[in-house]
């Protein structure tokens, strides 16, 4: 069968299928925090849905830090603030007197230490999803769960359609940003946070050097005057500190049971039409702790790395995040702020499998901020690539409470449905190579 004979009926009565399902998941189980026990109990109630069309279903556990990804908001910002108002003090009290060429010598390196400090965290964390802090958090169990559905014959080739089912803490700024009418005020007020921090950076060392290389009158203000600025820096990281609300999270109807019912309903589609594939094999991937730094999809990449690389079996892993906005539906072949590039081949197949479905406006694009569980799996060497459709400026439901199931767009969830079925189709038909 090719993606063109596909009943449309089925795919109809899957959208009203996922938009009643989202509904029930919220209402029954609520926000779900990544590792905490709504995951794992949303993940058993699809578990018991798909052993109904599954060969086979099955979870894998791992350990996480949930909060340890982006806790650095609270410990950055805070010891930041600290250390500025203490050196401050300390220079009026003369604590510093006499203790390098400038009462704010060692003031200028004590921030510029806690401020460098800080840059390092973020962008660990924050740019590269390194795992920099978990040591310091408590960890907890955390599941992925995968279902198969295996072809006729041998496996030659297999496909991964994923989603993560954790959805985020509040973002304050995305939140409060519609409230105020700023529809970009995540982006100021962060570019404003790192900017500052990094000009701070700069000040602290050239307020050094000043003290020890003569500089003339732009020297002799940076050794005096320059402090000032850290001040506004320290204002600044007021911001940051409640970037996020940790005791509010998402009901994540969008972000993402949209991407995790993609990949339930790919599999439930291809059963309700009776297709079976001869070589190819389908798993829906419903991951944990992609809201907790990809911690789950990064676990799945290392124990299967080997299976999926070295096996002789092509495979590819579509990730699926947020089916809602379609003005905005990309291939997003950058990822994690454009620093991992996505398989080229698979990516140009998205993009072609869209078209097959009568979608051409799709592009490749660059996840300029943020990242999917698609770059954990590029990182681990195995092909993949991410299909969302979200307005990134952001949307004004990303990542804060208005993201419940009365913000869903079935037009959109069709839409993301039909592009993931003809990737399949495509894939079976052509593979990569």
């Amino acid at each position: 069968m090719k993606f063109s004979e596909f009943p449309k009926a089925v795919i109809k009565e899957n959208v009203d299928y996922t938009v009643k399902e989202i509904t029930n998941v919220i209402k029954r189980y609520g926000p779900r925090e990544s590792g905490n026990a709504n995951c794992y109990a949303t993940q058993k109630h699809i578990k018991k849905e798909m052993d109904t069309f599954c060969d086979e279903t099955g979870f894998e556990s791992y350990k996480m830090a949930p909060k340890a990804f982006l806790h650095f908001t609270k410990t950055v910002s805070i010891s930041i603030i600290l250390a500025v108002i203490t050196c401050l003090l300390l220079v009026y009290l003369n604590v510093f007197s006499n203790i390098g060429p400038s009462d704010f010598f060692l003031a200028h390196c004590i921030v510029g230490g806690f401020v460098l400090c800080g840059l390092l965290i973020t962008m660990f964390e924050f740019l590269f999803y390194k795992q920099f802090c978990d040591v310091f958090y408590k960890k907890i169990e955390g599941h992925n769960f995968y279902a198969k559905r295996s072809p006729k014959g041998e496996v030659k080739r297999r496909i991964i359609i994923s989603g993560h089912c954790d959805s985020a803490y509040e973002w304050r700024h995305n939140y409060y940003g519609k409230k105020v009418h700023i529809k970009s005020l995540t982006g100021i007020l962060m570019g404003l946070t790192i900017g500052s921090a990094v000009i701070s950076l700069i000040v602290a060392v050239l307020a050094i050097i000043a003290n020890f290389a003569d500089m003339g009158g732009f020297g002799s203000f940076m050794a005096n005057y320059s402090y000032y600025f850290h001040c506004f820096t320290a204002l600044v990281m007021v911001t940051l500190f409640f970037f996020v609300d940790f005791k509010t999270i998402s009901p994540g109807a969008n972000d993402n049971l949209t991407g995790t019912y993609a990949a339930v309903c790919a599999i439930r589609m291809l059963d309700m039409a009776g297709v079976e594939f001869e070589n190819t094999e389908v798993i829906a991937m419903i991951t944990d702790g992609e809201e907790a730094g990809l911690r789950g999809c990064k676990q799945w990449a290392k124990d299967h790395k080997d299976e999926y690389t070295n096996s002789g079996v092509e495979t590819a892993i579509l990730c699926v995040d947020t089916l809602t906005d379609i003005d905005y539906f990309n291939v997003y072949n950058r990822d994690m702020t454009g620093t991992v590039k996505h398989d080229a081949k698979f990516s140009q197949l998205v993009i072609d499998a869209a078209k097959d479905a009568g979608y051409d406006k799709l592009k490749l694009a660059n996840l300029f901020f943020g990242s999917s569980d698609a770059a954990a799996f590029t990182q681990g060497g195995i092909t993949a690539t991410c299909l969302a459709g979200m307005d990134p400026t952001p949307a004004d439901y990303y990542h804060n409470r208005r993201d419940n199931y009365d913000r869903l767009v079935p037009e959109a969830i069709k839409e993301g449905f039909e592009i993931v079925l003809s990737t399949i189709f495509r894939f079976d038909e052509k593979g990569l190579n």
